[in-house]
């Protein structure tokens, strides 16, 4: 006669507390400038066989410890793994543009810099997201700044970025009304974190930005669709 089993009693697993985990893992705890001209490369799928490269603005390490470069796209400071849109782009790898070596992973001494910095600069947790690191922008990014529906849009050259302690960057712009004294410093009144006033942000290289500013129909009529969605 056979040996009756007990049922294990089953366990209640909290998918969203478990995806919460996983991202605060993945959360950004430190910036580094790209400062050495590295180059993110990346291709569009109407053009499988051309690659395209873009300027590195900086590096982050997630705390997991993985560095990923980052870039101004579309909405936000983006790591580059995350580029993969068959429209706008797909990541391919970083670019040294004196070797032109590809390759995938970090740099071994923008790796170090960052662990040793993350190290150094230990932040005590706070229940309130807090401002822990601030870069300038050295590439002219542009954001193109949307408010309510029957406000005209404004395209404001981007200042810098702020990194806060729950791992969120936003993006630091110049109130024009309310500059005192050229040029902009790091700490002026006139900075302010965009997110916190602009319904809807894109962001821009310069030679685009420039476009928009001169009213290049080609590129009005791109922007006008990209918005639109």
């Amino acid at each position: 006669m056979g040996m009756s089993l007990s049922p294990r009693p089953a366990q209640v697993i909290d998918l969203e507390s478990m995806r919460q985990r996983h991202l605060a893992k993945r959360r950004l705890i430190r910036l580094s400038p790209e400062l050495d001209g590295l180059e993110m490369v990346y291709r569009l799928a109407a053009e499988p066989d051309t690659l395209y490269a873009m300027p590195l603005l900086a590096w982050g390490l997630r705390e997991d410890g993985e560095v990923v470069g980052l870039v101004p796209w579309m909405e936000a400071l983006t790591p580059c793994h995350q580029l993969d849109d068959a429209e706008h782009g797909h990541f391919v790898g970083y670019r040294d543009p004196e070797t032109e070596d590809i390759f995938y992973t970090a740099p071994e001494h923008k790796v170090l810099e960052l662990e040793y910095a993350a190290e150094y600069f230990d932040y005590e947790e706070t229940r309130d997201p807090t401002l822990i690191q601030q870069l300038p922008d050295t590439h002219g990014t542009h954001a193109l700044c949307m408010d309510m529906d029957d406000t005209p849009w404004q395209l404001k050259q981007v200042f810098g970025w702020r990194l806060y302690s729950n791992g969120e960057i936003d993006v630091l712009l110049v109130d024009e009304t309310r500059v005192e004294a050229t040029p902009i410093l790091a700490g002026d009144t006139c900075l302010y974190p965009g997110l916190s006033r602009h319904r809807a942000i894109y962001f821009f290289q310069r030679a685009i930005a420039n476009r928009i500013k001169q009213e290049d129909p080609a590129t009005l009529e791109a922007l006008a669709l990209m918005v639109s969605r």
